[in-house]
Parts: C-alpha cells; structure tokens; sequence
C-alpha cells in the first residue's frame, strides 16, 4: 500500500512539474510576441462548415463569391484581410481569393464581390493562382472533394501593400499584426 502511495505521489509530482514547466514556455513565447489569437466566428448562408459549397460559387456554376458573415473581431482592430485556399491542390496550396484592408466595421462581404483591384470601402485585392483578381471559385480535378478554407483575419493595421499582390506578400506583411482568426471550411468535388 505504501509503495502504491509513493506511486500516486510521483506521478502528480510529474504531472505538476510539467504544468509548471508549459506555463513557463508560454510566458516566454509571449515575451517573443507568440501570443494566441483570439477566435473569430465565420459563417455563410451559402453552406455549413464541413459542407459541400454550392455549384454556382465554384468554377462550374457563376463563379462568385460566397456571402460571408463574421463576429467576434476583437475591438482594437484596425483591418480585415481574407484567403480563400484549397490545401488539397494536386502541386499543393492552391489560392482562390487575396482581399484585404476591408473595413474592420464589417460583418462580413456580400455574394459575388467585384472583381476589381480595389473596393468602394478601400479594401483591395490581390491576385489568385489564376493570376486573376479577386476570387475564382473551386474548379478541382475529378476524384476525391477538395476543401477550401475560408480564413479571415483581424488585423491591428491596414496593411501597406498595393493591390495585385500575391497571398504570400499578404501573409508576410500579416506577421505580427495578427489580432483574431476564424475560418470556414467547406468541400466542392467533381
């Protein structure tokens, strides 16, 4: 009974060391500015999370934009920056849609935004893997449903970029400035 005893105690000294030593490393990481982001709510009344995107947001059908809602932005934000991406591409990360410096007042972007370099809000967009502006919906190979993400991005700055660029351009000048996230999923096959 004893050594049971000595067991137990062993056991929740470990598991207290550990507790303490990972409070430890996220004190440090958020000296090195690693903090967690808060998590933004993205919805849309085209499909669920998880669910198949209708046909006529996708290449197949009018190749719009989908309505998208969200909430939960943190109030210091200063900005909004959105990427559409489809991580099942056959030659990996395939993006369909670089918008940003939306207007951190809105609650989300209406069905089939304008194609063009620069909204009537101020909020710019860059290019796809299309190499065209704005968004070009899922046109995958036919197999398995391919998922597109659907990410949005609380911002503490506009950023000073202009429009046309690429989603990594967007992502690098993203770095550190990142206040709140939020994604929707949803899945279009052929």
């Amino acid at each position: 009974m004893a050594k049971n005893l000595a067991w137990q105690i062993l056991v929740v000294s470990i598991a207290l060391a550990a507790a303490a030593a990972a409070g430890c490393a996220s004190e440090e990481e958020g000296k090195m500015g690693k903090t967690q982001t808060a998590t933004i709510s993205v919805t849309s009344t085209a499909f669920k999370e998880g669910g198949t995107i209708p046909k006529e947001y996708t290449a197949d059908g009018e190749n719009v934009s989908p309505p998208l809602a969200w909430k939960d932005l943190p109030e210091e934000a200063a900005a909004i920056a959105l990427l559409c991406e489809d991580p099942d591409a056959p030659k990996g990360m395939f993006v369909h849609w670089v918008i940003f410096n939306i207007d951190a007042k809105s609650a989300g972007l209406p069905r089939a935004v304008p194609k063009t370099d620069t909204l009537p809000d101020g909020a710019a967009q860059g290019k796809n893997n299309f190499n065209k502006t704005g968004y070009d919906g899922p046109s995958p190979p036919k197999g398995r449903p391919h998922r597109y993400f659907f990410r949005v991005y609380a911002l503490n700055q506009k950023l000073d970029l202009k429009p046309g660029v690429t989603r990594d351009a967007v992502r690098k000048a993203m770095e550190g400035h990142i206040l709140a996230e939020g994604s929707l999923m949803g899945k279009y096959g052929r």
